[in-house]
């Protein structure tokens, strides 16, 4: 009988396949990059010769596709990589979520999500902590956009309401942000791999963890809790 793998030899081959996948998908992104400089040539040249405009258009939607696929490649990439965070003592995490919600709303909105309003709500509590704000700040808006998403395929005029309050545990003081208004979830979006939302998500997840805080669905919303420093 073959023995049993032991647990370090078991999560050293673990760690050597994540090494290499994450190799293998940087290699793949390159390639991707290369198939869009080719891409944006043909382009160029088909303008040049004014090619039919649905020629042209195809050659766009190739270039996005192509984008959009690097977008993801990379985003895999740094999934599979270490959290590493440059905290900025006594950050606003108010602050922080008011400018993330005032980013989206005036930022064109994609296809399928919703376009009714994004409300934030909260008190007047003090939500200092300390926060990497681009990390944090990347994190919470991927949350936002699929929360968009989400309820955009309920119907396109529904709003995001988004509460924002501070809470107080046995160890220290807590920021709570809830994404609001969704039907009781059956699973766990911030764990599920679905496609490229899902890995956002999930890299979401890892950067909310890396500061102490932990993110999870509640009842019929999106939860992030974050240590705060006072």
């Amino acid at each position: 009988m073959k023995p049993l793998m032991t647990e370090s030899r078991d999560n050293s081959s673990l760690q050597a396949l994540g090494q290499a996948s994450v190799q293998i998908v940087h290699d793949l992104k390159n390639q991707i990059n290369g198939l869009k400089l080719y891409a944006t040539f043909l382009r160029k040249r088909s303008e040049r010769s004014e090619r039919p405009a649905d020629e042209v258009e195809t050659i766009n939607k190739l270039i996005t596709g192509l984008d959009r696929t690097a977008t993801d490649l990379s985003m895999i990439v740094e999934f599979g990589q270490p959290v590493e965070l440059n905290k900025q003592p006594r950050t606003d995490l108010r602050k922080l979520m008011e400018a993330v919600t005032e980013n989206l709303s005036q930022s064109p909105r994609m296809t399928g999500a919703l376009r009714g309003p994004i409300v934030l709500e909260g008190q007047a509590a003090s939500l200092l902590g300390d926060f990497d704000t681009v990390r944090l700040s990347e994190a919470l808006k991927s949350i936002s956009t699929s929360a968009m998403k989400m309820l955009g395929g309920r119907g396109p005029d529904q709003s995001l309401n988004i509460l924002l309050r501070r809470t107080s545990t046995a160890m220290q003081p807590e920021g709570v942000i809830e994404w609001k208004g969704f039907d009781a979830l059956e699973h766990d979006p911030f764990h599920s791999f679905a496609g490229s939302d899902g890995i956002r998500m999930s890299l979401a997840a890892r950067v909310v963890e890396a500061h102490g805080g932990f993110a999870d669905r509640h009842n019929d919303a999106l939860r992030v809790r974050l240590p705060l420093t006072s």
